[in-house]
């Protein structure tokens, strides 16, 4: 049984069975949210980015949100291979002091740990990420605005109440209560378009790369807000996931007409060869928002996606894993004060996902287009 499945829309489609998939063609990798569940993806970060991008020389746009920011910064580091393990290795032992009475750490605890990990993580290293050769690094975050735009033990529940009713009527219309503001590095433009849902754009710099990579991380009412992020507008900044849990953007509008944020790798507009984006992702659905995982009439691709190659683990394949399921937040919970119970059933769904990454390389090195499945 294969672990891997390949999903492309329709024109990453023809492009392999015209060109197969070379790493050349990769404009964008996006980064999704979903916390312990991109643990499974550690194998694929480190072959993707450590061995396959690594040959080649055009600029590549790394998009992510929350964990996928997380993991998409640390593919900008000077030894990926190196850095993702050590991203698994503290993800996996990372542990929270729950005081009596208490079933899960304060917001602030949380917060307070996560500020130290990113020094710990990052520490003098920052400006590797800023300057890398190739990598644009994209940090998606969400916004508050009106009664979010301050963290407040009333006004926040109340306007996220406010933003998911709006939100099942008409995704865009959360705007109102939640804006996307990314960071992003190079002085990049945007490798997607902003007509589907309200955007801004900072520029990604030392004083704000931490903050902004916090904010991204930061779960609403398990972790603190960030406010007033140097550089960037004044308020609230909350988790990317929010506003974009798997990145459903509107990369087709960049890529279609060439290399994404103009022609300046190329020269020229290149019709057929656009440019690829390539998704590892921990599940087939690229769902829009964080409030739209139980809208399933959202989790179907769209046209935004048409030159997207998608990898996932089989759902069959993930059965087979500790608790017959990804690794999730619930298993704070689920194993309580068992820390060695979990961090044995989170390592064992990395270490099998290696599998992930094996049968990738094999069938890169002898494509094979009958298993590649329609997103």
């Amino acid at each position: 049984m294969f672990a891997l499945r390949i999903y492309a829309g329709p024109k990453a489609r023809q492009h392999m069975q015209d060109h197969g998939l070379q790493p050349q063609d990769v404009r964008v990798v996006p980064g999704a949210a979903g916390g312990p569940k991109g643990l499974v993806l550690g194998p694929l970060d480190r072959f993707i980015f450590g061995d396959w991008l690594a040959s080649t020389t055009q600029p590549v746009h790394l998009v992510g949100a929350s964990i996928g920011a997380w993991r998409m910064a640390t593919a900008c580091l000077s030894d990926p291979v190196t850095a993702y393990q050590r991203l698994e290795d503290d993800y996996i032992r990372q542990q929270f002091e729950v005081l009596p009475g208490q079933k899960r750490p304060s917001a602030a605890r949380v917060s307070e740990q996560f500020v130290q990990s990113l020094k710990d993580f990052y520490g003098g290293r920052v400006q590797e990420v800023l300057q890398h050769p190739r990598y644009r690094l994209h940090i998606v975050t969400s916004r508050g605005r009106h009664l979010l735009g301050r963290e407040h033990g009333l006004r926040t529940p109340l306007g996220y109440l406010g933003a998911f009713l709006t939100n099942t009527v008409h995704r865009k219309a959360m705007g109102a209560w939640l804006e996307r503001v990314v960071f992003s590095s190079h002085g990049a433009a945007l490798p997607f378009g902003t007509a589907d849902y309200r955007t801004r754009q900072v520029a990604l710099d030392e004083a704000n790369f931490n903050p902004s990579l916090q904010a991204s991380c930061s779960i609403p009412f398990m972790l603190k807000a960030v406010h007033n992020i140097p550089g960037a507008p004044p308020g609230a900044y909350w988790d990317g996931g929010i506003t974009d849990y798997h990145l459903h953007l509107n990369y087709a509008s960049e890529l279609i007409a060439g290399y994404p944020g103009g022609a300046g790798a190329t020269g020229q507009n290149d019709l057929k060869n656009p440019g690829l984006v390539l998704y590892p992702h921990f599940q087939k659905a690229v769902v829009p928002g964080w409030l739209d995982k139980s809208l399933k009439w959202r989790h179907g691709a769209t046209h935004f996606l048409d030159n997207m190659v998608l990898l996932a683990p089989d759902p069959a394949w993930i059965k087979k894993l500790p608790n017959g399921k990804l690794p999730d937040r619930n298993d704070f919970l689920r194993y309580g004060t068992d820390v060695p119970g979990r961090i044995k059933a989170w390592g064992a769904a990395a270490a099998a996902s290696r599998q992930l990454a094996d049968e990738l390389q094999a069938w890169l090195a002898k494509p094979d287009m009958g298993r590649v499945e329609a997103l």
